[in-house]
């Protein structure tokens, strides 16, 4: 403890011996600082205040039939993106700053003095953001925080309204090359058609498809034809076994030719109502008509005589006659059927290696047109989304931007503090002050007392010599310490007529 008294002694006995040039530090960078702070520009903070609402009723309406944007990440982006240097530089233009600057690097120096002035504060849960600046000019800090609240408010729609106008330029581009394929595949598509129009499959039926189908045709008909040969055969025993041993005369046998003829005809005649003279059952109808001309033809140049003059007019006999003409045309119809049947069965069978590939290209091709096809389909459906999403982002119903406290000119300075840096420059004067004395102490040192000599040299100090003030000396040094004191004083009443002052000034 005595050691430490004794350095504080030892100190205060240094600075004392340099008390004038503690005072005269002090005085300089006192005068110096409080000029500096009493010349420092006044500082107006403007601020805006916006609540983001981003609740609408028209996200369930529309839900499903377009994309709906992002709102809270638009708005938060915007925020995030509002101060990027070409932001700034367009509200530079739009508050005349720019006609300030006089060449490119004193602009760069306004925009990023203006970056760092400006202050966005708020939060994504409660969608109200601040907006600040301060200006050494009332107008200018309300017009460059107007002029951001007009930017944050039109960059939240403009940017996506232009980028769904890109999105629709785009899928238009994409709809012209499609149609370009389309007409393309619908081209081919006929004009392979055309070239094998015989071979196609029909009502989704392939080439195994229609040769089993044409088979199971074929067999059918022989089946048919079996039986009504059978049936034939049975009428003509039956015909056989009521004339055994007698001898139809050729009046009769010229009636039942007739019949027969006549019935032929008539099926004939029925026929062609029906089909064209290609058809089987009109050939085969013809050409037993054809037979049944000739036999009788032939029956008239050989005349027989039947014993029985009463047998041709048997009802039964007549009845079984045109029986069999009817069988007979039912068995030729069914040859020429089997025979048509058969004659595609060939031909599908010798097709077999080009249908197949025939069929494998018309898949193909419809494959390309129908992919083609959808996808236009589907470029159609988004660009009306597209657009709709577009209306959508910019209707001002679906964000809503509500100025809480709207950006106003302040009559009072916000700043420079000048109170606390005039206290903070004479508490730095002060200090200064005691320092400066401290260190000329060090610079020019002398010894204060004898234990401080002892310790230096390392002798005894045997003794010291007093000095004899005189009453003329005693009164310059009372003086002296007047001067002081005054000084002293005269410097802390500056300091309080200094921060009398700033108090009475409209100003912190």
């Amino acid at each position: 403890m005595a050691e430490m008294t004794a350095a504080i002694h030892h100190f205060l006995k240094a600075i004392g011996k340099y008390r004038w040039h503690a005072v005269a530090i002090t005085w300089t960078f006192a005068l110096v600082g409080w000029a500096i702070v009493l010349k420092l520009p006044n500082q107006y903070e403007t601020s805006a205040r916006v609540y983001v609402d981003t609740q609408t009723i028209l996200k369930p309406l529309l839900s499903g039939m377009t994309t709906l944007p992002n709102l809270e990440q638009q708005v938060v982006f915007m925020r995030r993106t509002l101060l990027s240097r070409p932001n700034v530089e367009k509200l530079m233009r739009m508050v005349d700053l720019d006609v300030k600057a006089g060449d490119a690097r004193e602009h760069d120096k306004m925009v990023d003095e203006l970056m760092d002035k400006i202050k966005i504060a708020g939060t994504e849960r409660d969608d109200i953001y601040t907006i600040s600046y301060t200006a050494p000019n009332p107008k200018l800090g309300r017009d460059v925080v107007q002029s951001l609240l007009t930017m944050f408010v039109e960059g939240s729609f403009g940017g996506k309204k232009q980028d769904s106008e890109k999105a629709v330029q785009f899928i238009d581009d994409q709809i012209k090359t499609y149609e370009e394929k389309l007409a393309s595949a619908e081209n081919a598509l006929k004009e392979f058609k055309i070239k094998n129009v015989g071979m196609l499959p029909r009502d989704g039926a392939d080439y195994g498809a229609k040769l089993a189908d044409a088979t199971e045709q074929l067999n059918q008909a022989r089946l048919e034809l079996a039986e009504a040969e059978q049936a034939r055969n049975a009428i003509r025993h039956q015909i056989a076994g009521d004339g055994k041993g007698e001898k139809l005369d050729p009046a009769l046998a010229d009636k039942e030719l007739d019949d027969r003829i006549a019935s032929v005809t008539k099926n004939l005649d029925a026929l062609r109502m029906q089909y064209t003279d290609q058809h089987p059952d009109i050939i085969a109808s013809r050409r037993l008509l054809d037979q049944l001309q000739a036999r009788k033809k032939e029956e008239l140049s050989h005349p027989k005589r039947s014993l029985d003059p009463g047998a041709s007019y048997s009802p039964m006999l007549q009845q079984l006659n045109v029986s069999l003409s009817a069988a007979e045309a039912r068995v030729a119809s069914l040859k020429a059927r089997v025979g048509e049947h058969a004659a595609r069965v060939s031909r599908l069978r010798a097709q077999g290696t080009v249908i197949p590939e025939v069929e494998a290209q018309l898949a193909q091709l419809n494959r390309d047109y129908q992919v083609n096809r959808e996808n236009y389909q589907k470029l159609v459906e988004r660009r009306e989304s597209a657009r709709l999403s577009g209306d959508l982002s910019s209707a001002t119903d679906m964000l809503t931007f509500r100025v809480v406290d709207p950006p106003t000119a302040p009559t009072k300075p916000s700043g420079p503090n000048r109170l606390r840096l005039f206290s903070l420059v004479f508490v730095f004067a002060l200090g200064a002050g005691v320092a400066g004395a401290f260190l000329m102490s060090q610079v020019r040192p002398t010894f204060l007392s004898h234990a401080s000599l002892r310790e230096v040299t390392g002798l005894p100090v045997l003794g010291s010599v007093g000095m004899n003030w005189t009453e003329r000396e005693r009164v310059r040094h009372r003086r002296r310490l007047y001067a002081l004191a005054c000084s002293v004083l005269v410097l802390f009443g500056t300091y309080g007529a200094g921060v009398a002052a700033i108090v009475a000034r409209p100003a912190l």
